[in-house]
């Protein structure tokens, strides 16, 4: 798995924003007012949905099918199954995990014979998918405190990357990647 945050941007505009309901133009007030509100909920945060991120993930289908559960404040592209599988043969890195190599030579077979939906229907759940992902701070939140204690480790993994990568760490559950 890998995680690689491309581009972040907004602190300015959210703070901006968030010193309209104040009626402050001191930005470096605003930004103290801001750390202590990123951690408060109810809709005293909601100017962390400014401050977007766009990350490239390349995950196994099985972390993929539970990300997909995030659709609020989340777009995403992905490479397609259809137009990459059947591209070139297949090998051990395309995987997450190590696989048999009886299962690789059967899905590097049906790919020369153009069997793509055969390729597809036998292609393991560790199979390494690239998206790019567009958030928000306050979505990713809520993403760190619903996964940071998931048995799968690509969670762990995911959370970490996140906090190792991003500007803007105080805005995040620091007290999460200390459990971790």
């Amino acid at each position: 798995m890998e995680v690689k945050i491309l581009k972040e941007c907004g602190y300015e505009e959210a703070i901006y924003g968030l010193s309209l309901s104040y009626n402050v133009t001191d930005l470096k007030k605003m930004r103290e007012v801001a750390d202590n509100l990123a951690h408060k909920e109810g809709g005293h945060n909601k100017f962390l949905e400014s401050i977007i991120l766009w990350i490239e993930i390349d995950a196994p289908r099985y972390w993929w099918s539970q990300f997909d559960t995030y659709r609020i404040g989340v777009t995403k592209q992905s490479e397609s199954t259809m137009h990459t599988l059947m591209k070139r043969e297949i090998g051990y890195n395309d995987f997450e995990d190590l696989l048999a190599i009886s299962t690789i030579d059967t899905l590097n077979l049906l790919i020369r014979h153009k069997e793509f939906e055969m390729a597809k229907a036998h292609l393991p759940e560790s199979f390494l998918q690239k998206r790019l992902i567009c958030t928000n701070y306050k979505t990713l939140r809520g993403i760190i405190f619903q996964r940071h204690t998931h048995k799968l480790k690509q969670w762990h993994y995911f959370i970490k990357e996140i906090y190792e990568q991003v500007i803007c760490k105080q805005f995040l559950p620091t007290e999460i990647l200390e459990k971790l």
